[in-house]
């Protein structure tokens, strides 16, 4: 039999692998191909970025909650911890950011498309978009490294 405890946590393990490593995996190669600014590029890797965060952010970013919540009743923290607290609230950091990037990705996508199509360079709106894109990056990024060390050492914030 599978103890419960076991399983949540190496699926809360292996949905916060799942959705960092594709984070910066994808946000990797994002990066590389506007450096070379090709409009050809740009949409291949785009188009990319976009298939895996729907394929892989999306559930992971879902099940990261979930699984967290239940692993942490099934621990016997209280949901109040004040380490869960600001866990909550970098989650929730990350996924408002997390939301436009979206949106930043599939409008640069579409514009490196619509320019390779017609043989014309990115467009500045596209690079516009990209930076927008990378500020957004950088918070959410910090919000699940402090999430992941939240995670690991479960320090009393406060008394």
């Amino acid at each position: 039999m599978i103890d419960p405890y076991f399983a949540l946590k190496w699926l809360h393990v292996l949905s916060s692998t799942v959705l960092f490593g594709t984070g910066i995996g994808t946000a990797f190669q994002m990066v590389w191909v506007m450096r070379r600014g090709d409009a050809r590029q740009v949409a291949g890797v785009a188009s990319g970025v976009v298939v895996a965060d729907w394929l892989f952010t999306t559930p992971a970013g879902i099940v990261q909650p979930l699984s967290g919540l239940l692993l942490a009743h099934v621990a016997g923290f209280r949901l109040t911890e004040p380490w869960l607290l600001v866990t909550y609230g970098l989650y929730v950091l990350a996924f408002a950011c997390w939301l436009p990037v979206v949106k930043l990705q599939i409008r640069i996508r579409d514009l490196a498309l619509t320019a390779a199509d017609t043989g014309a360079p990115l467009p500045a709106e596209a690079r516009r978009a990209y930076r927008l894109w990378f500020a957004l990056g950088w918070p959410a990024f910090a919000a699940l490294v402090a999430v992941f060390w939240l995670m690991v050492a479960k320090p009393p914030l406060w008394p």
